[in-house]
């Protein structure tokens, strides 16, 4: 395992992005806002939420099997790693994207992006509760700036006229705390001298037995043949997730939970402008202008990186 996580290493300083926190962290938040139109219009088309959901699982384990294969990076997995893939994969990928899913065709791919913009602040907060690393006072700043701007949009997106039910808006707030135990729990249980690569793949394949279960359960099947009305979605959510996640897992080794939650508002800035332009969603100019807060709340985050 020591040998796969040297090659790592090797591999981010070979490519400067990859052991950069900064433009790690906005590469993974803007991956992670094409899930929320992509995600909106699967709903459209009547994909099962959890199906759905499963398919970032699948594209990165599909991925990132031949390449570790390759690199003679997987091994069998010890119990520290089985702990950290089963509770890591159902916390932060079963869990966060079922709920999203079922949500997004009700309130919209750019309202649950920005409700994804939630995690930095219950991750600050349940840092703090357990002593963990936290941010600097810029970096703080950053953080309260993000929330700020997010919670303008969720009120001003709440009080429209095409406002979502309450019920739904509501549903929403639990994609960030779980997104944010999934954080602080990676952080914890991190097991040592094993690659943020090997480590999504074992989770991701946790996630994948989950959704399963989660689909005979309450579907009674898999109804893996609904994917043929949305071939090219499917594929590009699949691709989508398996760029996302390799530099999901190395941000949090480098930069830790909090810096790594901050993903939120970068995702929620690019959901909600591909939700527009593309999708015809259409927000208020009090909602856009929260949407700058957010954007202010990711400047002042970058800067607190740089100055370390």
């Amino acid at each position: 395992m020591s040998e796969s996580l040297d090659r790592g290493a090797e591999g981010a300083h070979a490519i400067p992005m990859l052991a950069n926190p900064s433009l790690l962290l906005i590469a993974t938040g803007a991956l992670v806002g094409l899930n929320f139109p992509l995600g909106k219009l699967a709903g459209e088309a009547g994909i099962s939420p959890i199906l759905w959901a499963m398919i970032p699982s699948l594209g990165v384990a599909a991925i990132l099997f031949p390449a570790l294969a390759l690199r003679r990076a997987l091994r069998r997995p010890d119990r520290s790693v089985v702990r950290f893939a089963i509770f890591g994969g159902l916390v932060s990928f079963v869990i966060p994207n079922v709920i999203l899913f079922a949500v997004i065709p009700h309130a919209g791919a750019g309202y649950m992006g920005l409700m994804f913009a939630q995690s930095p602040v219950f991750t600050l907060a349940f840092s703090a509760l357990l002593g963990l690393k936290t941010a600097n006072r810029l970096g703080l700043a950053g953080i309260a700036v993000g929330l700020i701007g997010a919670a303008i949009v969720s009120l001003t997106r709440g009080s429209g006229a095409d406002a979502p039910e309450p019920f739904w808006i509501a549903a929403g707030f639990a994609v960030p705390i779980a997104l944010a135990v999934g954080n602080v729990y990676r952080s914890i249980a991190w097991p040592a001298n094993v690659s943020p690569d090997v480590l999504a793949f074992w989770s991701h394949g946790a996630a994948i037995f989950g959704f399963l279960a989660l689909l005979l359960i309450v579907e009674g099947s898999i109804p893996a043949t609904s994917l043929t009305a949305v071939p090219g979605i499917a594929l590009a959510q699949a691709v989508a997730a398996a760029a996302t996640f390799p530099l999901f897992f190395r941000l949090q080794q480098l930069g830790g939970a909090v810096l790594l939650s901050q993903i939120g508002y970068v995702a929620a800035s690019v959901g909600l402008v591909v939700a527009t332009i593309l999708l015809g969603e259409r927000y208020s100019w009090e909602t856009w202008g929260g949407a700058v807060v957010i954007a202010a709340g990711i400047a002042l985050t970058v800067l607190a990186q740089r100055r370390g």
